[in-house]
């Protein structure tokens, strides 16, 4: 199998591997990434971090394993302009600098090594973790505990005034929804360091893990734009005009639709 079909397979395991599915992400964008020595390193920090740990139940071990983290280094990286790196697992892990996402997957697979209790929470603009149950999140960064009140000022520097919390951001993460996360991530990422063609392998997981909306389409449409390939831009955009709800967005999507050439590219 390549990598792509070894990282959906990984999702459809009982229990899903969350963790190797995002590894084999990493082999998907870089042939030369060595796997067995991520999974080497992981299990050092499983070690190191397991002999540091107090002897308290462990339902109690999630802000202890996440302070133990933040402890030998592993926090967000907050540069200007991101690189890739910040998102694909073996460069956190090798690293000990990511997005939330990341470092929330490493502390997701040492919790399940460590039979912690943990979930992540799919909270908009910063991912989140949780003990199952739990009236707070942590901050999967630096392991500071989030009520309610800190999740709304999240939102209100993150988005502005104008968005609510709800009920929905508080949601937990499927092990397919932290991919597909991962996988607009990297999209996003690859786009913005102009690697087109890495981008658009991430827009087309994103598809093919279902449930995609219409910003999904619009952004494999834009990349389909760069790459110069009318056909498949016109396709993407056809698809996000059919989810649209928005009447204005409807009429700019029908608008560019007409403007797109009838020439033919394949890529």
């Amino acid at each position: 199998m390549n990598p792509r079909q070894n990282c959906l397979e990984c999702l459809q395991r009982i229990p899903p591997s969350t963790f190797e599915a995002a590894l084999w992400i990493s082999l998907e964008h870089d042939a030369g990434v060595d796997l067995g020595q991520t999974r080497e390193l992981l299990a050092e920090l499983q070690r190191r971090i397991s002999a540091a740990l107090p002897l308290i139940p462990a339902a109690e071990l999630a802000q202890p394993l996440l302070r133990q983290m933040a402890t030998i280094g592993f926090q967000q990286d907050d540069v200007a302009q991101p690189k890739p790196q910040v998102a694909l697992l073996h460069k956190i892990v090798e690293r000990r600098r990511g997005q939330p996402l990341g470092l929330a997957l490493v502390a997701l697979e040492l919790a399940r090594r460590l039979e912690i209790p943990l979930e992540g929470v799919n909270f908009p603009g910063h991912f989140l973790l949780r003990v199952p149950g739990a009236d707070h999140t942590f901050d999967p960064c630096d392991g500071r505990r989030l009520y309610p009140k800190d999740c709304r000022e999240l939102l209100l520097r993150q988005f502005g005034p104008d968005i609510a919390l709800k009920a929905e951001h508080m949601v937990t993460a499927t092990p397919v929804a932290m991919i597909q996360r991962l996988s607009r991530n990297l999209r996003h990422l690859h786009q913005i360091n102009d690697d087109f063609m890495a981008s658009l392998k991430d827009a087309n997981r994103v598809l093919e893990l279902g449930q995609a909306n219409t910003s999904d389409y619009l952004a494999r449409a834009s990349l389909y734009q760069h790459l110069e390939c009318p056909q498949a831009e016109r396709f993407d955009l056809e698809h996000a005009l059919l989810l649209s709800d928005d009447p204005v967005q409807r009429i700019r999507l029908t608008q560019r639709l007409v403007q797109l050439p009838s020439g033919r590219a394949i890529h």
